[in-house]
């Protein structure tokens, strides 16, 4: 009979901590990376997650990922507004309490990782309407398949922090979004840089900083595991920087902010399923991989004419994709603790290889359709995109009747003034 923890119930509490600071951080990572008339409205669809996600959570989300599995699809309905879940309830060595609040955070995140692949041309209270929807139909079912004991789990797959559940997910179903809502306007014919780098370095050092708490505290016990995965985190992604740069020098010669930034979210997303499954050397052969294959990766946007604005897809699909199958190569016994989860490099046999095949395709293709499905009836009902003209002139001011930055002297009437009345008056229509 499991006993309560103390040490390892505040070592849960502190992880979550950390990964509800990962979703502030991702919304400076992708605020800086939109043009400056965006970057208001990029930060609010991440902290819209925020005020959504844990609502849902409570009310019926941690029931339908966690209370058994039924068909192996979906959990029940006993646990509805966590009010059958008592004080002295227990998960393993941890209040039950402490499992929910760990659990939510997750949701959150991955919700807010998709808005990077529509930025700046997404209406609010469509992507509001949308994160409901998608977090419900798509992200509480996936992760009852993989944690809450349902069909991936009891194929024998493997993902110890959210290689499928979180990054496969969020990347298929950005792809989808970005296919319903089209190119913005100008696309592969204005420059389109980052506007803030700084926030972007800012924002990936958060990351970093708060995924040890997401891997880390995956082993939901502050023990040996725990300790692993938080080598192997710091290890990926070290490799992954220097993967990524690698190719930035090989085609432009130089190595950029853009780059080491991106690179250490891609090491991140990469090691996140495989963390606790393989050495540490194995750890810096996923973020060199990862690292090199995100960065060439970014280039398929442009090959198969789709707008993935900040590169949600070649990150978090790509970057989830090989961590989840990197385990059928590099686990180990030494970490799995069960000689049938090897990897074929390790002697095992080609089964897990084909198993996380099958939790990783099978993930891509719910996501994607599910996703695609509720962006067009979105986009033909309440409207998914802004006009053309609220794209044109800053979704900042269209939406939210505010400017990210005041250019204006001190001294004297701010020419923004104008600009924030004309666009309150367009608000009912575009937000």
């Amino acid at each position: 009979m499991p006993e309560l923890s103390a040490g390892d119930t505040a070592w849960i509490l502190t992880s979550a901590a950390l990964v509800l600071l990962m979703t502030p951080g991702l919304a400076f990572f992708y605020g800086g990376m939109v043009r400056a008339k965006a970057v208001l409205n990029m930060l609010m669809m991440s902290f819209l997650c925020l005020a959504i996600v844990p609502v849902v959570w409570v009310l019926y989300g941690y029931s339908l990922a966690f209370d058994g599995s039924n068909g192996g699809f979906v959990g029940g309905l006993g646990k509805l507004g966590l009010e059958d879940i008592g004080l002295d309830a227990l998960s393993g060595t941890i209040p039950e309490f402490a499992f929910v609040a760990f659990q939510a955070v997750f949701a959150i995140i991955t919700a807010a990782l998709i808005s990077g692949a529509i930025a700046e041309r997404a209406t609010f209270r469509g992507w509001a309407i949308f994160v409901v929807l998608w977090i419900t139909i798509v992200y509480f079912p996936v992760a009852n398949w993989v944690w809450g004991g349902g069909w991936i789990a009891e194929l024998g797959a493997i993902d110890f922090a959210g290689g499928t559940v979180v990054h496969i997910n969020a990347g298929a179903a950005a792809l989808a979004l970005a296919l319903v809502l089209g190119k913005r306007v100008g696309w592969r014919r204005e420059p389109m840089k980052p506007h803030n780098l700084p926030f972007v370095m800012l924002g990936a050092g958060l990351l970093w900083f708060g995924w040890f708490g997401f891997n880390a505290g995956s082993a939901l016990a502050a023990n040996g595991t725990a300790s692993v995965v938080w080598v192997n985190t710091m290890v990926a992604t070290a490799a992954a920087i220097l993967g990524w740069l690698l190719i930035d020098v090989i085609k432009q010669r130089h190595a950029t902010t853009l780059g080491a930034a991106s690179g250490a979210v891609a090491g991140l997303v990469a090691i996140t399923p495989a963390c606790a499954f393989i050495s540490p050397i194995g750890a810096i052969i996923v973020g060199l991989v990862a690292g090199a294959l995100c960065a060439l990766a970014v280039s398929l946007k442009y090959r198969f004419n789709f707008d993935d604005s900040l590169d949600v897809v070649a990150v978090h699909l790509v970057g989830g994709v090989i961590g989840t199958l990197m385990i059928g190569l590099l686990a180990t016994e030494t970490f799995t603790g069960d000689a049938a989860l090897e990897g074929l490099f390790y002697g095992g046999g080609i089964e897990l290889l084909g198993n996380q095949a099958v939790a990783a395709g099978a993930t891509i293709v719910y996501s994607f359709v599910i996703a695609y499905i509720l962006g067009i009836l979105i986009h033909r009902t309440v409207g998914f995109r802004v006009s053309e003209d609220a794209e044109v002139g800053g979704i900042d001011l269209s939406v939210h009747v505010e400017a990210g930055y005041e250019f204006t002297p001190a001294a004297g009437p701010s020419s923004s003034h104008a600009a924030v009345s004309a666009a309150a008056k367009e608000r009912s229509v575009q937000a």
